[in-house]
């Protein structure tokens, strides 16, 4: 359908968008410039008189040649005479015009071949005139096999094509436009573009034309433009879009050409090749990033941190409360009982709300999602939630108001299980991103799920047997005698963090005879309930060969002997004899850091004493060295899980604990001081600390009285 037929200008007029008079008197142009017309006029005898100037560049003769002279004697051969004469009376009598191809004589004296079109004129006074057209005959039909292959090219080509003036409205579109737009010719032509692709994804496309408008610079498939057209606003299509600028031989701008190609396939290639490589991503981040501790709690926050928010809009993690509290029965008929350990959301929204917050219990009946979750092992997929189906998503109804205000559209409960057994379940939901859930989601999470609900039975498994450790660990660790001849005071331990098990460190305080008091700090290498224990077997022994009065040398001696005997364990241990009456202590190393001296106005030192092999290596002597401990002089013992690190070397960690007891003070703060800020969080080790400062004996002192 052309333009001129639904009422607009023509193309060659309708793009110069102009209704100005002074606009369309411009000097000719287009299609009658190209091809040259050439106006003759001859009156009822055959005589020429109107002669234009393109039939003076087409035939040859000027005007002063060709006014007055008879045509057929000027232009045609002698031997088409007769036909002429004929065939002008003809025209003449009749009215009826003549058009064809016919050989015409120029001035030079060649022929040329030129597509004529004759007709009859009447003027005012009655009197018959005859009008020749003519255009040269192989300039036309070069012409007309252009735009044959134009109009061809443009109708079948299946890519679209539209014609837009410099208002960007339509002026002409191809079938294939059509088609993608699901809209007639007639319905674009005289609109402007975004009155026809009125959806905002393509506010972009119409500020490129112009662009394009206005520079001259040609847009290639530089712009892919996503969105909904307006028969198929149900589907989203994609199209990449060319756009270059449209100018008549004088270079003025008649408008822009805008050509379409449907990469709708391509482009939903590309979004499922995006989507599979998101989800590979997905479950690689959850291989790496949960089960990092062995703690419930932090593990399941990892989970919501990998999920949220570039797999869900909002994410729950709960388990069942019999999991974490073996003491209280699960019910398998009425509500199930949920302690909620993680909840996330990309944003601020309701159904964050709705959600059971960390630590919390909460009851869900038996017709709700999470209950028929784990109890049946499987998960539940709710692709389209509706009213019906918040509820049972949710805990009460005052949640599923939450959730429905929220607009909570789909949803997915997953369980989490590990060796056979649900622990609970993960609860994940979609509101602002408008995917629904499906089964590539529900297999994703499921992975997770798995992954997550192993780690956390690892977490709570090694927190039962951590916390039987750590309760046998205290149990041996004694308690410090309060009144000491000469001395006092003060110890720590701490165990290693979550990620690890109880060592076998421990520090011991114990009087003997002649006011004298045995200092000891030992660390059994291993961890969990054998290194404890093994700690307490030593601390036994140690105990019962202090009582013999030996030299500590001699006590390290008998140690390494019974330690020998235990299978697959070593020790390190610093056995420390006081004696107030001297000011003198005793000292022997097995493989132990060295202890600090701390004297009032000195800087502290570490004591270079013979540094022996650990206990239980065997066939290395021990050798015991004697210092002087004045009044208020501080000896500082304590375990490597103080001061080594991955991070730092053992030696500036060392003049850094150095530098701490510079400061004196109260030997409980002193404690606090070291352990607060040589231990960070996450320590792997733990941590035995003892510190005793000599002072003056009393009165009442043993061995004092009577002095």
């Amino acid at each position: 359908m052309s333009a001129s037929s639904t009422g607009q200008p023509p193309a060659d007029l309708g793009l110069e968008n102009s209704g100005r008079p002074e606009d369309r008197a411009s000097t000719p142009r287009g299609l009658m410039d190209l091809l040259g017309v050439a106006a003759v006029l001859l009156d009822a005898e055959g005589r020429i008189v109107l002669w234009s100037p393109q039939a003076e560049a087409l035939y040859g003769y000027s005007a002063e040649q060709a006014l007055g002279q008879f045509a057929a004697q000027l232009l045609v051969h002698e031997d088409n005479w007769d036909w002429v004469i004929k065939t002008f009376a003809e025209v003449m009598e009749t009215g009826q015009p003549w058009a064809g191809t016919f050989p015409i004589r120029c001035a030079d004296g060649s022929t040329r071949m030129v597509e004529l079109r004759n007709m009859r004129l009447l003027n005012d006074h009655g009197d018959f005139y005859a009008l020749g057209l003519g255009a040269d005959s192989p300039t036309l039909r070069e012409l007309e096999k252009n735009v044959a292959l134009s109009t061809r090219l443009v109708s079948q080509s299946p890519i679209g094509v539209a014609i837009l003036d410099t208002d960007l409205r339509y002026v002409t579109v191809n079938p294939a436009l059509e088609r993608m737009h699901g809209l007639a010719e007639k319905h674009h032509l005289g609109r402007r573009y975004r009155e026809v692709m009125k959806s905002s994804e393509f506010k972009a496309a119409e500020a490129a034309m112009r662009q394009v408008l206005e520079t001259g610079i040609p847009l290639v498939e530089e712009s892919t433009v996503v969105g909904r057209t307006p028969s198929d606003p149900g589907r989203t299509h994609a199209w990449s879009i060319s756009v270059y600028r449209l100018e008549d031989a004088r270079g003025q701008v008649l408008g822009v050409a805008e050509w379409v190609v449907d990469v709708t396939e391509r482009y939903e290639s590309a979004l499922a090749a995006t989507e599979t490589r998101r989800r590979l991503a997905l479950i690689a981040a959850g291989s790496i990033r949960i089960g990092t501790t062995l703690e419930v709690d932090q593990t399941a926050r990892e989970l919501a941190d990998v999920t949220v928010p570039d797999f869900a809009d909002v994410v729950s993690v709960d388990v069942l409360d019999s999991v974490l509290d073996e003491h209280r029965p699960r019910s398998f008929t009425g509500p199930e009982l949920f302690r909620a350990l993680a909840v996330k959301a990309a944003y601020p929204t309701d159904a964050e709300r709705a959600a059971d917050p960390p630590g919390e219990l909460a009851a869900y009946g038996a017709d709700r999602l999470a209950t028929q979750c784990v109890r049946t092992g499987r998960p539940i997929l709710v692709s389209h939630a509706e009213g019906s189906d918040l509820r049972r998503m949710a805990r009460d109804d005052h949640a599923a108001t939450l959730l429905a205000r929220a607009g909570v559209h789909s949803y997915l409960a997953v369980p989490l299980t590990a060796r056979g057994s649900t622990l609970g379940f993960l609860g994940l939901t979609r509101a602002r991103d408008p995917r629904p859930f499906d089964e590539d989601d529900l297999a994703i999470a499921t992975e997770l799920a798995s992954r997550t609900g192993m780690c956390i039975d690892n977490a709570r498994t090694h927190q039962s047997v951590r916390s039987a450790a750590e309760t046998l660990q205290r149990s041996l660790l004694p308690d410090l005698p309060t009144d000491l001849p000469g001395l006092q005071v003060a110890a720590r331990y701490r165990p290693a963090q979550a990620a690890y098990e109880i060592g076998g460190d421990w520090y011991d305080v114990l009087p003997l005879q002649n006011a004298r008091t045995a200092l000891v700090v030992g660390d059994v290498m291993g961890s969990g309930i054998d290194a404890a224990a093994t700690m307490g077997r030593l601390r036994t022994a140690t105990a019962a060969y202090a009582d013999l009065d030996l030299e500590p040398a001699q006590v390290l001696q008998h140690l390494d002997a019974i330690t020998g005997r235990l299978e697959q364990y070593i020790a390190t241990c610093l056995y420390a004899v006081y004696d107030p009456h001297r000011g003198e202590c005793r000292i022997a190393s097995a493989g132990h850091l060295p202890p600090v001296l701390v004297r009032g106005g000195r800087r502290p030192v570490l004591l270079d004493l013979p540094t022996g092999a650990p206990l239980g290596v065997g066939g290395v002597p021990f050798e015991s060295t004697a210092i002087e401990l004045a009044p208020y002089d501080q000896l500082v013992l304590y375990t490597d899980g103080l001061v080594e690190t991955r991070d730092y070397p053992i030696d500036e960690r060392l003049d850094t604990l150095l530098h701490l007891l510079e400061e004196l003070g109260p030997l409980e703060d002193t404690c606090d001081r070291l352990l607060h800020r040589l231990r960070h969080p996450g320590a792997p080790d733990d941590v035995a600390l003892l510190i005793a400062c000599a002072r003056p004996l009393g009165p009442d002192d043993p061995g004092e009285a009577g002095r």
